[in-house]
């Protein structure tokens, strides 16, 4: 009789669970038997690590083998607990001692031939194993780098099957052949899943991307954009095909600042969980870009999919931008199901496998059309479309789900001399970036010993009555209350957007002017301010 076991993590959405994976030899006929609400794909872990323990040169036991799964009542899935199961069985055969492996996380997909194969979820695995008071890791080498960002942690990253039984018993390491440089590496198949995605973009490190000065003309949607990013506030882009609704959104991601520590490790989680980190970037520092397309599900939207939910698209735009082009052209349901994770910052998704959270902080960014043609606002363009298809087509885009809009801009058609560069060359997305990350400073440094860093994050009634505003600047605002034209959710959206315009202009606190503009940039009825940043607005200071 033999007995060992070893330690691995089961992935719940994007968090960890530690499991403990005992192996028990007793006489009988020879037989393994797997338990602990295992998935189809752990089943077969079976006949791989037989395989794999015999191909790397070791005896498997001919006696009755049980494997379980602890805690039994986690669901399981996935092939990242081979490489546990092979050394636990192992250990309890004598072949390494058991005592070498109790206190080790392992995480692994193994091959027929012994090799050690990555697999998805390697951050947020050894986060848990970490949270879970373990210091010691085993994974796959191509994950290695993943690993190492867990602060406290020791990690091993082996090749093969023999390599990993060499280091525990203290033989000399076999050199295991590398993939030549240039040459397809199969076993980074695991890594990436083809469709687990919608239209999710992580800009490469050095790669192009496009710059806020291609955008011609179009001061108001760029004063929208340039607070949108400063305070995190959510942006409705309205107006008629080829104004430049996509191209300003597209760059929206680039004025963004780059993600905090503890930010790049939560969006990290998110694409190593999807199948969507991209190899030898084990670390994601810019905002991700989500662009799902309008016939996307609500699955796909919030997440979802057969047994536990996967991350969808509003996760996968966690820190970053969600942008929703067509907007009218969504499912109603399917925009309505945007409601909660708009206030929360997570989403929720029940399922009968059981219940996970999801992270789903993002910028959302909606393109709409006036009208089913797009020429409804456009002077003498021959809009056909009757009065009543226009209302329904704008009705698509419910009272609720705008309410939690802050900002809300009307995109004109673009004039010919700012096409033709007559009007200047407008400013590049390194200037505006630069003021966005002072106000973003400003902010933070008002909200330090607070649990929020946005002025977007910060509740109305904290806005209210904790840090005041200049006197009589809410004047504008109060009037639109109680004519109805302002709800209470939505006068505390123009106060944050207020504060985010305040730090933009280099102010300690909002004035009637940045109320004024926060009212214009929220209703789109212009109230005579200034928008062009840069050049004589209320943003300057």
């Amino acid at each position: 009789m033999g007995f060992a076991r070893a330690c691995s993590v089961a992935l719940v959405g994007v968090e960890g669970v530690v499991v403990e994976v005992q192996a028990d030899l007793e006489p009988g006929v020879a037989a393994f038997t797997l338990v602990g609400l295992p998935d189809k794909s752990l089943t077969e872990s079976r006949d791989r690590v037989r395989a794999a323990v015999v191909n790397s040169g070791a005896d498997w036991p001919q006696k009755k083998l049980t494997v379980g799964l602890s805690p039994a009542s986690v669901p399981k899935s996935g092939s990242s607990f081979d490489l546990a199961v092979a050394c636990s069985v192992l250990g309890a055969a004598e072949r390494i001692d058991p005592r070498s492996i109790a206190d080790i996380v392992m995480i692994g997909e193994l091959g027929l031939d012994g090799r050690v194969r990555p697999v998805r979820g390697v951050l947020p695995s050894v986060l848990a194993a970490a949270e879970a008071g373990f210091r010691q890791v085993v994974v796959p080498e191509q994950t290695v780098g993943e690993a190492t960002l867990v602060p406290g942690v020791s990690v091993l990253g082996v090749r093969s099957l023999r390599q990993l039984i060499a280091v525990l018993n203290d033989e000399p390491v076999p050199d295991e052949e590398r993939i030549p440089e240039g040459r397809p590496d199969a076993g980074l198949a695991g890594l990436l899943v083809p469709g687990a995605g919608v239209g999710t973009g992580l800009a490469a490190e050095g790669s192009h991307r496009p710059d806020l000065a291609d955008v011609a003309g179009q001061r108001a949607a760029r004063t929208a954009l340039e607070v949108a990013a400063a305070g995190n506030h959510h942006l409705m882009l309205s107006g008629p095909p080829g104004a430049g609704k996509t191209m300003l959104a597209e760059r929206l991601p680039a004025i963004l600042p780059p993600l905090t520590g503890r930010e790049a490790l939560e969006v990290t989680a998110v694409h190593s969980v999807a199948g969507l980190l991209p190899p030898g970037e084990p670390l994601v520092v810019t905002p991700p870009y989500c662009a799902p397309h309008h016939s996307a599900t609500m699955q796909s939207l919030v997440g979802g999919g057969n047994g536990l939910p996967r991350p969808g698209a509003v996760s996968l735009a966690h820190r970053g931008v969600l942008f929703l082009d067509e907007a009218p052209e969504f499912s109603g349901k399917v925009l309505d199901s945007l409601r909660q994770p708009l206030e929360s910052g997570h989403v929720v998704v029940a399922r009968s496998a059981g219940v996970v959270r999801l992270p789903a902080r993002f910028l959302m960014v909606i393109a709409a059309n006036p009208c089913p043609c797009g020429r409804h606002t456009m002077f003498g363009a021959g809009c056909e479309c009757p009065p009543a298809a226009v209302r329904r087509y704008q009705a698509r885009l419910s009272g609720p789900l705008l309410d939690r809009v802050d900002l809300r801009v009307e995109v004109e058609p673009v004039q010919r001399a700012d096409l033709m560069g007559h009007s200047g060359r407008g400013e590049t997305t390194e200037a505006v970036a630069e003021r966005v990350r002072e106000a973003r400073a400003r902010a933070v440094a008002r909200l330090d010993g607070t649990p929020w860093t946005t002025n977007s994050e910060v509740p109305g009634h904290e806005l209210r009555t904790r840090w005041a505003l200049a006197p009589g600047a809410l004047v504008a605002a109060e009037r639109d209350m109680e004519r109805g034209l302002l709800t209470a959710r939505g006068l505390d959206r123009v106060l944050r957007v207020a504060w985010t315009v305040a730090d933009l202009s280099g102010r300690d606190r909002p004035e009637a002017g940045h109320v004024e503009l926060a009212l214009q940039l929220r209703t789109g009825v212009s109230r005579g301010v200034p928008e062009m940043v840069g050049g004589g607005s209320c943003l300057e200071p």
